[in-house]
């Protein structure tokens, strides 16, 4: 089961007032619904994949209007197969149509949203999972990219969805794609908000729990990749100056004490770091050479061997 079918299944049981029951219904209807017209007149129709969204749907219209509706099952020809639930209103129609805002005043269906529907902060909550519920999907929070979409079949419908979640704050943008247009969230505290807003509270503990997990092993193994890098260069930095050293010994240059202790370090300890070189100076000298003098003079010997080098004609 994926992640958006989890979700859409845990919303299917949500207990809530009437006026967020219509709203939520409006909002299935507006992005999920469509009309049909034949000789008896015309139908409300309501299509999904989803059990637990056609069981929320007739739930709803049950509640609110006490309507008996047709139930038709049909297997999609498509590659990935899967049943079609098609919910059909033949009754009272026209009063559906009023009452969910389902046709503006131009006689366009499912384009504007009467405000009175929306008009306080719960329903439009019951709206946006509404609209979650008939065309919504979130990647699974184990995924390396966090996204959230809701399709929308015109680019009025899904800025509908966009001002209303970006009430919420959820800086929900919108775009157009191939069936039309998205309303769409990519941060993954706007996705766990979003979650909060619709009342998917169990979803969005499984998200927070997953993300969080992720996140922790993300920042291990950047740190864990720091640390081979800091120790690669520390390698490659230790064979450097064991050329150096070579080039000094190999042409007998006469060299100051402090090299010398440099030197006895690095050829003793060959693939240690400065900071290690520092610590094991104890055990071998009257004081410890801190980190930033053996710097100096692994530097200094760099710049005596380069200098030789060229002395002795080899540059």
């Amino acid at each position: 089961m994926s992640f958006s079918t989890e979700i859409k299944t845990e919303l299917q049981s949500l207990k809530q007032s009437d006026c967020c029951n219509r709203a939520e219904l409006s909002a299935l209807l507006h992005i999920g619904g469509s009309i049909e017209m034949n000789s008896q007149g015309l139908s409300l129709v309501f299509q999904s994949t989803n059990n637990a969204v056609i069981r929320r749907f007739m739930v709803l219209t049950k509640a609110l209007y006490g309507i008996e509706v047709t139930l038709i099952k049909k297997q999609s020809m498509k590659l990935r197969k899967h049943d079609i639930f098609i919910v059909k209103i033949d009754k009272q129609v026209d009063f559906l149509l009023s009452d969910l805002s389902l046709m503006n005043s131009q006689a366009i269906f499912f384009q504007d949203v009467d405000e009175r529907i929306i008009e306080q902060e719960c329903c439009k909550r019951s709206y946006l999972r509404g609209a979650f519920l008939a065309t919504g999907s979130i990647n699974s929070p184990e995924t390396s990219s966090y996204h959230l979409e809701i399709q929308a079949f015109s680019e009025t419908q899904a800025e509908v969805i966009k001002e209303i979640a970006n009430y919420f704050d959820l800086n929900a943008k919108v775009t157009k794609n191939k069936r039309g247009y998205i309303a769409y969230i990519k941060e993954a505290e706007r996705i766990a908000d979003f979650l909060r807003v619709i009342g998917a509270n169990n979803s969005l503990f499984q998200f927070e729990d997953s993300r969080i997990k992720r996140d922790f092993t993300n920042s291990i193994n950047r740190v864990i990749n720091c640390d081979i890098a800091n120790e690669k260069k520390a390698l490659d930095a230790a064979e450097k100056q064991m050329e150096y050293i070579e080039i000094l010994e190999k042409y007998h240059r006469n060299i100051s004490k402090s090299m010398e202790e440099a030197i006895f370090l690095r050829k003793t300890y060959p693939d240690s770091t400065l900071l290690e070189l520092s610590y094991a100076s104890k055990e071998h000298f009257d004081k410890q050479i801190s980190k930033s003098a053996l710097n100096h003079r692994f530097r200094a010997i760099k710049d005596l061997a380069n200098k030789t080098l060229i002395e002795e004609g080899v540059l």
